[in-house]
């Protein structure tokens, strides 16, 4: 493979930048721009020096250069990290004397990539990597740490290695049929052991959802009539003025954004235009958004005026979302009369919103399990697990039915095909570069 070069560290302003490479030239591409000596240095040595354009002998920038020689680097590939001053012009330079003298520019997630194809690393910790740089807390940060060890593949083998024993078997009864008798081999032995590794596999998924939120977060979508104290909620989470707050309805005629970290949780908030009748076209698009907000969100707060009975619109806004997860809060506690309504009682306005907060926590705590159990990471690696799930299936309706065990065998092998491909173990090229484009560069 060519050598290639990408910077590594944010390009701005800072007291270090990193440049990398990585390829067989990686080190006799930094040697001759450096004027410490690299051609035998050691692997895992760091190297002081300046940085200097080989054409003009123009001095560049004081350096610390770290060498890492193959196959015990990242990559599995010769590779140079060199440590300048930060700064976008010096950084910039320096990548381009790189460029300049026999390197390529890294594509998105190019090193990453790398590893993976050298076997450094299984797709899913290509994918935990990638988590790793994006997380905002401490859960997700966590999540991505568990899939960069590797926790993924320990939990997938023991499922592979049963079906490669279930193949087997099948195997052998196909190619000396002499020594087993069909039917009593599905029964007994096959289908017990194909029941008992969907059931496990169904586990996996229904945990997998918990992995999903504890990473991603919850699309919360705050809801009520105009003037009901939406926004005051929103600021309330948020502790901030992000929306405007007035005793005018329809103040809010967009969807306003904000994320808060609840404990491990994050919720992607979207305080919606209030839901009325109007004749005004803008609150019109407004109270559209609103609706497709709530058809969208995981989560939907309702928030009804705590103040007066309910009316018309509260009953269709509740019709609207009843099949919707979702929690019904009473807001301006601090001027209703003693409330009357059993549930949640909040006063937004005065930032009175722990019993909301509470009611969080008590439905989505249980998805912490994903912390100390491995669990399924992305869309990508459920999807193939469905699959295998799917497969599976399809194989005991097989057996049941008293099939031909070689056509069982196919159903099989596509679910031991899918678990592989959750590993990149089995791949198509289009996939690795929609993945890997998702870095970023120098990754």
């Amino acid at each position: 493979m060519d050598t290639i070069a990408a910077i590594s560290t944010a390009l701005d302003q800072g007291a270090i930048s990193i440049v990398r490479m990585s390829g067989e030239d990686a080190i006799a591409i930094a040697d001759t721009l450096c004027t410490c000596s690299l051609h035998d240095a050691p692997s895992h040595t760091i190297h002081y020096g300046y940085i200097k354009d080989p054409q003009s002998e123009e001095v560049l920038d004081e350096v610390l250069i770290s060498v890492f020689r193959a196959p015990k680097t990242f990559t599995r590939e010769d590779m140079v990290e060199i440590n300048c001053h930060g700064g976008i012009y010096i950084t910039r330079k320096i990548l381009r004397l790189l460029l300049a003298n026999g390197a390529r520019l890294a594509t998105r997630g190019e090193f990453t990539q790398r590893a993976f194809l050298n076997g450094r690393i299984d797709l899913t910790q290509a994918e935990a990597i990638n988590d790793m740089i994006a997380a905002e807390g401490a859960s997700e940060a966590k999540l991505a740490v568990q899939g960069i060890r590797g926790s993924i593949k320990k939990l997938l083998d023991p499922f592979l290695e049963e079906l490669l024993d279930i193949i087997a078997h099948i195997e052998v009864n196909i190619d000396y049929p002499e020594y087993d008798d069909v039917e009593q081999l599905t029964n007994e032995v096959l289908l017990p052991k194909a029941r008992d590794w969907a059931q496990k596999i169904n586990a996996i998924l229904a945990r997998a959802n918990s992995g999903k939120i504890v990473k991603e977060g919850i699309s919360t979508a705050i809801v009520g009539q105009a003037n009901v104290g939406k926004s005051s909620l929103l600021n309330a989470l948020l502790e901030e003025e992000k929306a405007i707050v007035t005793d005018i309805a329809g103040t809010t005629r967009d969807i306003v954004e904000g994320s808060i970290h609840l404990g491990a949780f994050t919720l992607h908030l979207i305080d919606t235009a209030g839901i009325r009748e109007t004749q005004d076209t803008v609150e019109k698009i407004g109270i559209a958004r609103s609706l497709k907000a709530i058809e969208e969100a995981q989560l939907v707060i309702v928030v009804l005026d705590g103040s007066k009975e309910a009316d018309q619109q509260d009953q269709e806004l509740l019709e609207k979302t009843a099949d919707k997860n979702r929690i019904i809060v009473y807001n301006k506690k601090d001027i209703s009369q003693a409330p009357s309504k059993e549930g949640i009682w909040i006063s937004a306005a005065n930032g009175e919103i722990d019993a909301l907060i509470k009611e969080i926590h008590r439905r989505y705590d249980e998805h912490l399990i994903v912390l100390k159990e491995p669990s399924l990471a992305n869309d990508r690696q459920i999807a193939l697990m469905m699959k295998a799930q799917q497969a599976m299936a399809q194989a005991i309706t097989a057996m049941e039915a008293g099939m031909e065990l070689d056509l069982v065998a196919i159903d099989i092998q596509e679910a031991y095909s899918a678990l592989k491909e959750i590993l990149g173990e089995v791949h198509r090229e289009d996939l690795l570069d929609a993945l890997f484009s998702n870095f970023c560069l120098g990754k």
